[in-house]
């Protein structure tokens, strides 16, 4: 273990031995952090998923630079099927310790195989399509595409969750079980999963076969009964008829139960059928007649459906078919791919980024897409906005503020220390007329950039804008 302070080996003692610095503390933060990895490591190979990230989690707590914690949490979320949580934690083990590190051989597998990557990207979207259906009550189509997803990725767990969810909402407790029970073979430790399955346990009907309910095979020239554990062997009984093989016995019985059934069966059974369609053919009179009856309100009800379907036919023919291009972490999952393809192309990086405009977003982004992004940003952020600055600098000399301020916002967005990039988006906005917008983003510049020679120019453009206002 090396000194927080100055890097120099610790030994047993309470202080360093380099600096002096008081490490005893530290020591039993460091100790805590490599307990927890131990217990996430253990948990892990057992399969107990759940826990193992909940253990991982608090070793990373103590200490974020845990490298070994860090790589295994990856694995862990991506043993579940969470890929873009995976990433994230080996695009950060990879920022803390950029040579010797374990995350590049995971990152190559994902690298490696294009397919993979394509498959776990296409099982998410599907899995969003999936929750996007059951926030609309459209279960039906929720339970299709989570059917699909999991044929894609079997191991995703919140996708068998929320099959067996499903399945406990429709009533159809047997699959629940079995979503259950897959969801635990996969994660033994998962609480929720063990929860459907005893909710789809208590609902499901009792079993009608009773344990040591006796069952008989007759094999050969014996039978065989099945009691408990034990096997009870019987020669099987035989007459004389059996024993002879003699063919006259078969023949009388036949002779005999053709007797039977003409001159006692038979005749009552012709007389019982002739009273059953005499019955039907009464029913079936009286519902044709009313069948009759209906058939007008019936054709009449069919124009009127004919008529209301071709207008909905041509509502439809005039709307505009879009297709939507995919929410950010999407766009998002798409740059990270085109990153782990080729690091150097970064026009694909760029077309691929302009999806995710974290002003415009619906709704919070998740902790999960927020870590990736950031991550990512460490990586490209500085090239993006680089690129981004130079074309929106261009479009405002030439007059497209609309353009320079979409552009000069991303170059802002992607590296929040070009201070270039936001003192001319307030030019952008000052010279298209907007000065609220240009007041906001000067008044920015000021508080965050205060010794740089843009806070003073924002700070004269403010005046004008001022004066003028009064």
């Amino acid at each position: 273990m090396k000194c927080y302070q100055c890097g120099a080996e610790l030994t047993e003692h309470d202080f360093c031995p380099n600096c002096g610095a008081a490490v005893k503390v530290y020591k039993r933060i460091m100790s805590l952090s490599n307990r927890y990895y131990n217990d996430g490591l253990e948990r892990a190979e057992i399969r107990d998923l759940s826990g193992a990230i909940e253990s991982l989690h608090q070793s990373l707590k103590f200490n974020k630079s845990n490298i070994q914690a860090r790589n295994l949490l990856g694995l862990v979320y991506y043993e579940c099927g969470e890929v873009v949580a995976a990433l994230s934690e080996w695009v950060i083990s990879k920022n803390l310790k950029p040579e010797d590190n374990a995350a590049d051989d995971y990152m190559d597998l994902v690298r490696n195989d294009p397919s993979r990557l394509e498959t776990f990207n296409q099982t998410i979207k599907k899995f969003n399509i999936a929750l996007n259906h059951c926030h609309q009550d459209r279960l039906d189509m929720a339970i299709i595409q989570l059917k699909k997803v999991l044929s894609m990725n079997p191991g995703f767990i919140r996708a068998h969750l929320l099959l067996a969810l499903l399945y406990l909402n429709n009533g159809n407790y047997a699959k629940a079980k079995t979503e259950a029970q897959k969801s635990l073979k996969l994660d033994t430790g998962n609480v929720m999963a063990a929860r459907y399955l005893k909710e789809a346990e208590a609902m499901m009907d009792p079993q009608e076969a009773k344990s040591g309910e006796e069952k008989a095979k007759v094999k050969g020239d014996v039978i065989r009964y099945q009691s408990g554990n034990e096997t009870i062997i019987q020669p099987v009984r035989t007459n004389v008829f059996t024993r002879s093989g003699s063919i006259w016995g078969i023949v009388l019985g036949v002779v005999l139960g053709m007797a039977a059934a003409y001159y006692l069966i038979l005749p009552a059974r012709i007389q019982s059928m002739n009273a059953s369609f005499r019955e039907q053919i009464s029913a079936i009179s009286e519902e044709s007649d009313s069948k009759s009856a209906k058939m007008g309100e019936y054709e009449q009800q069919i124009a009127s459906l004919t008529t209301e379907l071709e207008e909905l036919k041509t509502e439809v023919d005039s709307y505009k078919e879009t297709e939507t291009t995919g929410s950010a972490p999407n766009d998002l999952m798409a740059a990270v791919s085109a990153y782990l393809s080729n690091p150097e192309d970064m026009d694909t990086i760029e077309t691929q980024m302009q999806g995710v405009d974290l002003n415009n977003m619906e709704g919070a982004p998740s902790a999960q897409f927020t870590a990736l992004y950031n991550s990512f940003m460490v990586l490209v952020g500085s090239e993006l906005s680089k690129r981004s600055y130079n074309t929106g600098y261009e479009a405002y000399r030439n007059g497209d503020f609309e353009t320079a301020i979409s552009l000069l916002s991303k170059a802002f967005q992607y590296d929040n220390t070009n201070v270039d990039a936001l003192y001319n988006l307030g030019n952008a906005y000052y010279e298209s007329g907007d000065t609220d917008n240009a007041k906001v983003v000067y008044d920015q510049v000021v508080n965050d950039f205060s010794d740089t020679r843009s806070a003073s120019s924002a700070e004269t453009k403010l005046a004008e804008i001022n004066n003028a206002s009064d």
